[in-house]
Formats: structure tokens, sequence, C-alpha cells
């Protein structure tokens, strides 16, 4: 079996969709199969095949394997709430093992790269107990994280590799994803986190114009992945 990750980010719109599907295009154009995941979904709308994630059907789309929705995305919820108290409200029994098994059946697929999208941040909850940082650590997953480059973006990085080296996960890599276009000092605040990540910053998405309107890529619905796969580098990462 190839190289898989679990992808993850600062917070909340932090990017990581847009990253991931980016790094699935660079993989694609580089000769491998791949495969994403999205184990927890909250935030759907209905449809005739019943509910569906946004970010979900991106993967589907960015990846090179075919499968089948409930298996890119098996615990769907409709609220676009924290996943703990969606899952509450539904009903859902949300655990660490049920989600690994999940994980595990698809990975099973034969694939160069595979890559497991997070919801939310680190620290997000699934249930009293447990967090989403646990599926890494149950799955012996490396972790890639999502900067999203706004002010505080140093603190919220910091504080999130400190989480998950604390957790005994390796940080394969880190990605920068420019959310505001304004932002002061970029250049300096990326240095900064490239100097204090120890971890290999794996590319510096900027702030593109898509189409006639400027507007940050982890804010854009269908993003063009072949456009960040050109920022990105894959290389120590297969």
């Amino acid at each position: 079996m190839g190289k898989t990750y679990f992808v993850t980010g600062t917070d909340t719109d932090a990017g990581k969709t847009v990253i991931t599907c980016g790094l699935l295009e660079a993989a694609r154009l580089a000769g491998l199969t791949t495969l994403a995941l999205k184990p927890v979904a909250a935030g759907c709308y209905k449809s005739e095949e019943g509910l569906r994630n946004d970010d979900a059907l991106a993967l589907m789309e960015a990846m090179t394997l075919s499968l089948p929705y409930e298996q890119v995305n098996p615990l769907v919820l409709e609220p676009p709430i924290a996943p703990h108290i969606a899952a509450a409200e539904a009903g859902v029994r949300m655990t660490l093992d049920r989600l690994a098994g999940y994980c595990r059946g698809a990975l099973m697929n034969k694939n160069d790269l595979a890559l497991i999208e997070g919801a939310g941040g680190w620290r997000v909850p699934l249930n009293s107990r447990e967090m989403i940082s646990g599926l890494a650590r149950e799955l012996n997953t490396p972790v890639i994280l999502v900067v999203g480059m706004k002010l505080g973006c140093i603190n919220h990085a910091l504080l999130t590799v400190e989480a998950i080296l604390r957790d005994g996960v390796r940080l394969a890599g880190w990605v920068a994803n420019q959310m505001d276009p304004d932002m002061n000092r970029y250049d300096e605040n990326l240095q900064t986190l490239r100097g204090m990540i120890p971890a290999p910053c794996l590319g510096n998405v900027p702030f593109l114009k898509v189409g006639p309107v400027s507007t940050g890529l982890a804010m854009q619905d269908n993003p063009d992945q072949s456009i960040v796969a050109k920022y990105l580098d894959i290389s120590g990462l297969v």
C-alpha cells in the first residue's frame, strides 16, 4: 500500500479541502493513484441520494480512484455545527473505533497516496471523551497541517504543532494557505513559521484570483485544484 496522511488545519476554514485537493492533483500529475477520505462532515445538504457534503464531493472529484460516497464520507451530519453536537442531536454514535474501522476498510483499496481530511482543527471533539485528533494516532498516520495565513496564524499554528507532537504523532509537513490578501508582513510571518515549525513547508499557496472576483482559496466552493497544485511539493510525501 502507499503512504497515508491525516490532514488537519489551524482552524475551521483554514483551507484543508482546497489544499488536500491540490495535493491530490499534484500526485495525479506525477502519475500516482490517489484516494481521499472525509470520515466526518458536519454541514451537508439533502440530495436525492441522501445527505451530501461539498468538501467530500470535492475530494471525490480530485482523487483518481472511484469509491462510493458512503466510503469517502461515512458519517454525514446535516447542520454546520460542531460534529459532536450534531451527532448527539441526530442520535448518531461517533467513536474513534468506528471511524478508524471505516478508514481501514476504504484504505484497503490499492493506492499510492491516501489523504484523510479531518473536521475543523486538531482538537475537535467526537464525543465527551474522544477527539478527531485521536484518529491519526489510532491509524498511526503522519499529519499534514494546513496553516490559514492571517493575523494570529503564528499562535494558532504553533499551538497546533505543539499538540500534534505532544500526542506522539509525526508532523510530516505543513502548508501555508493565504487567507487574507491584505495581511500585513506576510513574508515575515511565513519566515517565522518556517523557522519555528519542526517540519518541512510543503507549499506556500497565495491568495489567488479565481474568476472575475478575487477570492481567498479557502473560501472557494470549486477552486481550480490544478492551480493550487503548482504551489505544492509532494516529493517528500511519496
